[in-house]
């Protein structure tokens, strides 16, 4: 658990957003990964409320322009966008920028949400910023999601954050809004438009039903692809999340067995892997040590096992492998 009032690292997993929100509260709503980028693999989770998209994150100097897109200073009033006010948050404001700016038929925001989202209706983008960072029961399960460690560091001794650090992650979000692309980043001063939502020449909103979630997805491809563009041909540490409708609901409303069996072992593991994340195996690491070291002495190997692991860990210091870790193989 994080020091009182801070906010640990989440992973970037679609187990980990669809059990955080669900510990919200929220109903009827999932996260699944996508593993390509193409329009075609957003579309088959329609509807798509909104993606994620985790990215390395490199410093750039404040601009009156985005380098993609145009600031929205005069974003729809309906619109739910907060400033980033401190560090490891972003996840979560990523995902509430997405469920925040939907009022779905089947989705249910739940109590927790429902009641931040009206209270900070009207605040400025700053003030939701605080508000969202301060608000003790998001804060709690947004931590309770974040690797467990045996280990805490007193806040007052971290290093400032290095904005040119080459290991400092973020999470954005992009929604359809108003029939218009949206890039919400707590980091940039306003939302901002990718443009209008326009359908297909062969396609009305009267004949095609599915022109909307045709275009975001089209567009919304197009815009990350181009963000990708901007780094090196050797980086390749990114991760999309789509918010879409829980497939289990798709699932059973379509009589498919096979997919509904799909989707809860799906839920199995992800509930199993959640736990093993919140779970500190310090203590078993420790009891597995000092139980295959009491063997080695009661079969009278102890002797012999201790040198060859310290020979093994000259081994590798002198090829430069480093560690003093012991193989507690026979």
């Amino acid at each position: 658990m994080a020091e009182e009032g801070g906010w640990n690292t989440i992973e970037s997993d679609a187990g980990v957003f669809t059990y955080l929100i669900e510990e919200l509260g929220v109903k009827g709503v999932q996260f699944e990964e996508l593993l390509s980028l193409d329009a075609e693999s957003i579309q088959e989770l329609s509807p798509v409320y909104g993606v994620i998209f985790l990215f390395k994150y490199i410093g750039e100097k404040p601009s009156s322009t985005p380098r993609d897109g145009k600031f929205d200073s005069e974003a729809p009033e309906n619109m739910f966008f907060a400033a980033q006010t401190i560090q490891n948050a972003c996840g979560t404001q990523a995902l509430l920028s997405v469920l925040l700016n939907k009022d779905h038929e089947g989705v249910e925001l739940g109590p927790t949400l429902t009641l931040f989202k009206d209270f900070t209706q009207g605040f400025p983008t700053e003030l939701r910023g605080e508000a969202l960072s301060n608000d003790p029961t998001i804060r709690e399960v947004h931590n309770s999601f974040a690797r467990a460690s045996p280990f805490s560091l007193d806040p007052s001794l971290r290093p400032p954050v290095d904005p040119n650090d080459s290991d400092l992650y973020h999470f954005i979000a992009y929604i359809p809004h108003n029939n218009t692309l949206y890039e919400l980043d707590g980091l940039q001063p306003h939302p901002i438009s990718h443009g209008p939502l326009v359908p297909p020449a062969s396609s009305t909103q009267t004949s095609d039903q599915n022109w909307y979630s045709q275009q975001f997805a089209k567009q919304v491809v197009e815009v990350i692809q181009r963000r990708i563009g901007r780094y090196g041909e050797s980086e390749i540490r990114f991760n999309l999340l789509a918010c879409c409708r829980d497939l289990r609901l798709r699932a059973q409303e379509m009589g498919d067995m096979v997919l509904l069996e799909r989707e809860r072992t799906k839920r199995r593991n992800w509930a199993w892997e959640n736990a093993l994340r919140r779970h500190n195996f310090v203590g078993l690491i420790g009891e597995v040590a000092k139980g295959v070291a009491a063997e080695k002495v009661k079969n009278g190997t102890w002797d012999e096992w201790l040198k060859g692991a310290k020979e093994r860990a000259e081994e590798r210091r002198k090829k430069g492998r480093g560690g003093d870790e012991m193989d507690l193989d026979e």
